[in-house]
């Protein structure tokens, strides 16, 4: 499927704001016994605007959105969409599209993911995919058992929505399951990729500061929790951008995806990394859609950079080009496409007809 950005454009236009507000946005501590402690997740709703204005996400590197914090939700039901963000990233950079599905009448939730987010994310960490999908199937039970939210939400419309490593994790919950012998072989045929250089150790970060990691060697990650089934049944619809572990998947796993799948890639034709690239894995899902974003790389799924933000990141020694833009579009633009094609999908199988 390859959809313009002048139809998205509109699509999007379409869609009404509740009454204009911001969405709201409250943080909520979920307790977890597969992880032994709490998750802190972020959820965003529509709302009355009457909560405190806030800029979610905001940093010395990246421009925040508007949100009410605390704000009274609006009266209805409405669908509920999990939100899974990158590996080293967090849920609150997520806030460029998640307001905008709030603002939609979606309830959106996502978590910290421990082990893998932005001051807390090492090699180790990262493979256990298994821990990501539960901390999301928790949210789920959590918050539809919780009277603050039960009301609000229709459990029998559920969605997810991944970003890279999120991106694998909404492939999980949807049913595919991970391959390990194949993301060894994907390492050792592509060493120089991202996730795999990072596997290399030397680098992590805990507690906000970076400190020394080995080598983390994929052999000795637990095969059977790898290779798992993390499917969750009450998940309806799932959005998937730039997904890791593309080259890994099972695919007799990919051909009983049974729920509407949205893949999209990051990027124009011959410059998606290998790593993430799906044109071809999509092929294998049925009732799958392909969408591709041209002149984007992977890093355009992040918010907008502010100015100056690729020279200090330069100046600190980060290794990712993340606020590198030199031959892409405007991240804006990207983002206002990303925005039409995730909630082009989100509209037609969490709301019409269901």
């Amino acid at each position: 499927m390859r959809l313009t950005f002048a139809f998205i454009a509109l699509l999007y236009a379409s869609v009404p704001a509740f009454a204009g507000n911001p969405a709201g946005v409250q943080n909520v501590s979920i307790a977890s016994p597969a992880r032994g402690a709490a998750l802190d997740v972020t959820v965003f709703y529509p709302s009355k605007g009457d909560g405190e204005p806030i800029v979610i996400g905001q940093n010395r590197v990246f421009e925040g959105m508007s949100a009410s914090k605390n704000a009274t939700i609006e009266k209805g039901r409405f669908p509920l969409v999990l939100l899974s963000h990158g590996s080293g990233s967090r849920v609150e950079g997520m806030a460029w599209i998640a307001t905008k599905l709030a603002e939609a009448g979606f309830i959106v939730a996502g978590p910290n993911h421990p082990g893998t987010t932005s001051g807390d994310s090492t090699p180790a960490a990262t493979p256990k995919i298994w821990e990501r999908a539960q901390d999301l199937s928790t949210i789920i039970t959590a918050l539809t058992n919780d009277p603050r939210w039960q009301p609000s939400i229709d459990k029998d419309r559920i969605g997810v929505l991944g970003f890279s490593l999120g991106g694998s994790t909404a492939m999980e919950l949807a049913g595919a399951r991970a391959d390990l012998d194949a993301y060894i072989r994907y390492c050792e045929d592509y060493a120089m990729m991202m996730d795999c250089r990072w596997f290399q150790g030397g680098r992590g970060f805990a507690n906000n500061e970076p400190v020394t990691v080995e080598k983390l060697d994929l052999r000795t990650i637990d095969k059977a929790r790898f290779e798992q089934s993390n499917r969750d049944p009450r998940i309806v619809s799932a959005v998937v951008v730039d997904p890791g572990l593309a080259a890994a998947f099972k695919p007799e796993s990919l051909k009983g995806i049974d729920i509407p799948l949205t893949i999209i890639n990051l990027g124009s034709t011959g410059k998606i990394p290998v790593a993430v690239r799906a044109d071809k894995l999509v092929k294998q899902i049925p009732n799958a859609a392909y969408a591709q974003v041209d002149n984007s790389d992977h890093f355009s799924f992040l918010p907008v950079c502010k100015q100056g933000a690729a020279e200090f990141l330069d100046s600190i020694g980060d290794p990712d080009p993340i606020c590198e833009e030199d031959g892409l579009r405007l991240r804006t633009d990207i983002h206002k496409e990303l925005i039409g094609l995730i909630m082009q999908t989100f509209e037609r199988t969490l709301k019409s007809g269901h």
